[in-house]
């Protein structure tokens, strides 16, 4: 699962992709996934606390859910507002001032940002993928770095499906097509994260 020394600078280190969390979830159909996106930001907090305490960067890519003047913190703001139905899953993975936040237009995190110029530069070769959609941006974002040569991880208790029913046919892509570990989180320890544990993956 490793990729393959010329396709990334020197270096093996993993990196913690949060990808459309910071999220009010008030679109159509979100109620039928709040309790799927609630356990999973427990997951995923931990995972983030794990990838500090390795090293590894955090780096959130986010929607801007068509709010094209919008900054980080206006983002970060609106999401965690009082009375959004998501307010609680932001404030608990809100970024820290020390996280990458990555604003994409597109379903990819590649897709017209500085994600394929970013994790080079970090030495990143293996990326974690959690959060939401696990069948539309995490699945897109996932097939962008499979095609540039990433190992990937992309445990099943951190992702949430843009509905109920789409998560296992997601996973299935995940694993089969695009050769990611969907292991869940909670069967891995700190030691995964170091590359001798990936790569006998």
């Amino acid at each position: 699962m490793s990729p393959t020394a010329s396709a990334h600078p020197a270096g093996d280190r993993p990196a913690l992709l949060i990808i459309d969390m910071i999220n009010d979830l008030e679109f159509e159909g979100a109620a039928a996934i709040l309790d799927h996106a609630e356990a999973a930001s427990h997951v995923i907090r931990d995972l983030r606390a794990t990838a500090r305490r390795c090293g590894a960067p955090v780096i959130y890519v986010n929607d801007n859910f068509d709010r094209w003047s919008e900054d980080r913190r206006q983002i970060v703001e609106r999401a965690c507002r009082a009375g959004a139905r998501g307010a609680s899953i932001c404030r608990r993975l809100a970024p820290a001032d020390d996280d990458v936040f990555i604003i994409k237009p597109q379903q990819s995190g590649f897709y017209g940002t500085s994600l394929p110029v970013l994790l080079p530069s970090l030495g990143a070769t293996r990326l974690v993928l959690v959060g939401l959609a696990a069948d539309l941006c995490v699945l897109f974002t996932a097939a962008d770095a499979h095609m540039r040569s990433y190992g990937l991880w992309a445990p099943r208790d951190g992702l949430v499906p843009s509905r109920p029913g789409r998560l296992a046919p997601a996973l299935e892509i995940l694993s089969d097509g695009l050769g990611a570990d969907t292991r869940p989180a909670t069967c891995l320890d700190a030691s995964f994260w170091n590359s001798s544990a990936w790569s006998a993956v």
